[in-house]
């Protein structure tokens, strides 16, 4: 079992200790390799001997994701490219990727951080796992693939997709966790049971480790109660490690954060000033480990809370509830992060399209729906049906080429919609609370 009782019971003094030793390596590291920091500490005025606790922190400069588009592709790495042993990469807001990399430290790392979360679930060498998530530059795959080696588990690398294959292995072989986006996680439970198979029982599957999109508690229960599985919440980010940042214990009141290798911070998005624990705001991160791309005070974007009341499982690490929004317009559609702009860049492509769109949410059943809602130009052809089905093919097949995910679109005649005198109101939110 890989729990380290070590590291995530160790008293909250001598973790604050470890912390800010681990923080003033990552601030003079960062300050010493990467130019960027070096530019950045001397704008705001401070430099890495200004950091004598925990809460000094807050004296040194944010880092954006957009800074790290701007220093595409490796302009934020501290190590030559000889001890980089992988590339990761996530779309931006044009379709620029956010490149990320990896020493072996730092796949060290993060294959104990979600070791710990299989450990949550009772997974140790005994235990099987089938990982669904999506291999390749998405962090998903390898993440949990690199968690579940280490926690010494069987793996079924089987990535997403062909659904009635995913659940003949899981019943061929009886595996116990299963490592999945929660969408498609109902998704597989609802296949099953067409295919005359109650999950619950004839699966032997006892967790599931679920992240990388939202997901409301009735969707959760559903899921939990159709497998029959202890639903593991996993956090992560590409930019910071990918999942198992945190993870939730069985106690299911919130993500005990990697503490270790991972110093959070909450800000008010507004002010930027930090918030005392228990109030929401901006998840904030310094990385006090990574070899690779070290971040002081990445700014996530991610909307949640500290919640740094002792735990009944024992661990002393602090909690994050979970992400209730983000401070930015970003979506995350079955976990893959899109922003507006993106799609706008698509559409700039298409002149038959005008640049006026608005993204419809709905939920249908237990799952978000996505549609976007076009207008063609004035002298496009509206009435002429074969035209406006070739281009609503030709639309979606480019926006599936540059978002990775199917958008259901709806073509709309010039002017159909609603104008706005101030911002434009690009995304209508019509889900279910």
């Amino acid at each position: 079992m890989y729990f380290q009782p070590e590291i995530e019971t160790m008293s909250r003094e001598e973790l604050r200790d470890l912390q800010l030793e681990r923080m003033k390596w990552c601030v003079q590291y960062a300050y010493d390799n990467v130019p960027f920091y070096q530019k950045s500490f001397k704008d705001a005025g401070v430099e890495p001997g200004d950091l004598k606790t925990l809460e000094d922190i807050t004296k040194f400069p944010f880092i954006l994701k957009q800074d790290m588009r701007d220093n595409y592709p490796d302009g934020l790495f501290a190590v030559p490219r000889s001890k980089v042993v992988r590339l990761h990469a996530s779309s931006g807001t044009t379709g620029q990727a956010t490149v990320v990399g990896c020493t072996e430290n730092d796949l060290k790392h993060w294959g104990e951080c979600f070791a710990r979360g299989l450990a949550i679930c009772d997974c140790d060498e005994n235990a099987t796992m089938q990982i669904a998530y999506g291999y390749g530059l998405f962090t998903g795959g390898l993440g949990a693939h690199r968690g579940g080696e280490t926690a010494g588990c069987a793996v079924i690398p089987i990535s997403s997709g062909n659904t009635k294959r995913q659940i003949q292995m899981l019943k061929d072989m009886q595996v116990d966790v299963l490592a999945c986006t929660p969408s498609y996680a109902l998704h597989i439970a609802d296949t099953a049971i067409e295919m005359g198979i109650n999950p619950a029982t004839d699966l032997k599957v006892r967790a599931g480790i679920f992240g990388a999109e939202p997901c409301s508690q009735g969707m959760r229960d559903e899921i939990a109660e159709k497998l029959g599985v202890q639903y593991c919440d996993v956090y992560g980010l590409s930019e910071v490690m990918g999942p198992g940042v945190a993870f939730e214990c069985k106690e299911m009141s919130g993500l005990h954060l990697a503490e270790d290798h991972f110093f959070a911070e909450i800000i008010d998005p507004d002010t930027l000033q930090p918030v005392p624990d228990g109030e929401y705001g901006e998840l904030v991160f310094t990385t006090l480990t990574r070899e690779c791309c070290p971040l002081v005070r990445y700014r996530t974007r991610d909307i949640t809370r500290i919640i740094s009341e002792p735990c009944a499982c024992g661990r002393t690490h602090r909690k994050i509830d979970r992400i209730i929004g983000r401070s930015d317009d970003m979506l995350i559609l079955r976990g893959v992060n899109v922003f507006p702009s993106q799609i706008e860049q698509v559409l700039t492509g298409f002149p038959e399209i005008a640049t006026q769109y608005q993204i419809i949410l709905t939920t249908r059943g237990p799952l978000d729906h996505v549609e976007l809602r076009v207008e063609t130009v004035p002298e496009f052809p509206f009435d002429e049906i074969r035209k406006l089905e070739t281009l609503k093919k030709r639309l979606a097949a480019e926006l599936k080429g540059n978002l990775q995910i199917a958008v259901d679109i709806k073509l709309v005649e010039p002017k159909s919609i609603e104008r706005s005198e101030g911002k434009a109101k690009r995304i209508i939110d019509l889900r279910k609370e």
